[in-house]
């Protein structure tokens, strides 16, 4: 009997993704499973219910879908969408799994509420950087993603041309743009503002990564601030202390002078975005300039930053924005689903939904199970960092 993959509609204010987009339908059957996904789930990401059942997926309602799939699939599941994921836990049932999201390690109440509702629940965020992992990496994909709308966000918010310009009123010369952390967002906006003629240059607490923003088209700015212990295991950041970042503050802000667009990347997975721009440091910057902040959704590198907003002081503006990967839903859920299907396929390879704790990438991304929150990294952190979830908006103001 195939086991069968529900896909609820998003219900998080303003998401457009979808987990699983009709193409992996086909994939997922290859593999012995069937796809239940509930009416309209993927119309905002430009995915019809008529190209779902061309592709031999069955539409169902909410209620329905809950009812029948042993596995359901989200883009946000309860810990990441707090407020109107909170109505499905009543659809769950004892045993059934979840697959997406979840935010595990600054969503304390939220894991201990599936627990409570007996679900067995895998948080994307949580696969391993592991070789053997690499194509069901969501979060890469989704920085991904990330970095490349910065990029554009900032060249449409920049009142110059990013590329050179000969013109009959003569040569414009380029934008000079500026990078604040070359992950994997870092290192695509990077990718993405190089493409638009943009003169690049970055910077990252990690010196190992040098090479790869060159790689990219970048110059790396060096400072002269000590680094080490600055990456964990899994090739993240890691916070630093307090001296550290006052000491680097001060080095940038005479970097922060001399160009035009500054996007800040840097985040650290559980904890609250470090201030890497002061105000003093925005107000030291040319009236003109443009700061985006795609870690404002955990409260920005920017100190000015307001999540969802955008603001400007003294002539610099600061854009905040949320959930970037949801404003080019197409591709970025044609990613998360590629993803999620290598995902399925391995953790349901044998046709069981009986989790393999010895398997790495199963006991990582593993939060809930039998009523209980097992995975020890949720279980160590989630009760010593709780990131509250920021307040969204739309505008633009003037402080």
């Amino acid at each position: 009997m195939p086991i069968q993959i529900g896909v609820p509609k998003e219900t998080f204010p303003g998401e457009q993704r979808v987990a699983i987009t009709p193409r992996s339908c086909e994939r997922l059957q290859k593999a012995g499973m069937t796809v239940l996904i509930e009416s309209s789930a993927g119309v905002p990401a430009g995915y019809s219910d008529e190209d779902y059942m061309s592709h031999g997926a069955q539409i169902l309602n909410r209620v329905e879908l809950f009812r029948s799939a042993e596995v359901i699939v989200q883009v946000r599941s309860l810990g990441a969408n707090p407020g109107a994921g909170r109505s499905d836990l009543r659809l769950f049932r004892p045993g059934q799994w979840n697959v997406g999201f979840g935010d595990p390690l600054t969503a304390p109440n939220e894991s201990a509420e599936m627990a409570s509702a007996g679900v067995s629940s895998f948080a994307m965020e949580l696969i391993p950087r592991i070789a053997r992992a690499q194509s069901m990496d969501a979060m890469s994909s989704m920085a991904a993603v990330a970095g490349y709308q910065a990029a554009l966000m900032a060249a449409s918010s920049l009142p110059k041309f990013f590329p050179m310009m000969t013109t009959a009123a003569g040569t414009i010369a380029p934008a000079k743009a500026f990078v604040l952390g070359a992950g994997v967002s870092g290192l695509q906006a990077i990718a993405t503002a190089k493409r638009l003629g943009a003169v690049v240059s970055a910077y990252d607490v990690r010196p190992g990564v040098k090479e790869q923003v060159e790689s990219v088209g970048a110059r790396f700015v060096s400072l002269n601030v000590e680094s080490t212990s600055s990456e964990d295991k899994g090739g993240y950041a890691k916070a630093m202390d307090e001296e550290f970042y006052q000491r680097q503050r001060e080095m940038l802000t005479a970097v922060l002078r001399e160009h035009d667009v500054v996007t800040t990347t840097a985040a650290v997975p559980g904890r609250k975005a470090p201030i890497l721009i002061t105000t003093d440091m925005v107000g030291a910057m040319a009236r003109g300039s443009v700061i985006v902040d795609v870690a404002a959704q955990r409260g920005g590198n920017c100190e000015l930053t307001l999540p969802g907003r955008t603001i400007v002081h003294r002539g610099v503006s600061i854009l905040g924005p949320m959930n970037l990967p949801s404003t080019i839903p197409y591709h970025a859920s044609q990613m998360y689903s590629a993803n999620v299907v290598a995902f399925l396929k391995h953790l349901l390879k044998d046709e069981t939904l009986t989790p393999n704790l010895k398997d790495e990438i199963v006991r990582e991304t593993l939060v809930t199970y039998n009523g209980e929150i097992v995975n020890e990294q949720v279980r160590d952190t989630v009760a010593l960092f709780t990131v509250a979830t920021p307040t969204q908006g739309n505008g633009n103001e003037t402080v």
